[in-house]
């Protein structure tokens, strides 16, 4: 899984730090950090955080990622 977060078009309301706290990170008041290539483990807190984003600034690409089956314990 890969994001990419327009950092021009983010403002800072930090949905995405309070959803997926491991992924995102507010420095400051205004200044989002974030890991690009988020782990498997997130995907569920990243798809939160990207459509709780009030300005949509997060794009995921769940290109490279398998689909999962239906019945998995962990979906």
């Amino acid at each position: 899984m890969r994001l990419v977060v327009d950092l021009n078009r983010c403002q800072g309301y930090a949905q995405c730090a309070f959803l997926a706290p491991d992924v995102f990170t507010m420095h400051g008041e205004e200044a989002l950090m974030y890991n690009p290539n988020a782990d498997e483990v997130q995907r569920e807190n990243v798809l939160r955080a990207a459509a709780a984003c009030p300005v949509q600034a997060i794009l995921v690409d769940l290109a490279d990622v398998p689909p999962r089956a239906e019945g998995d314990a962990d979906a």
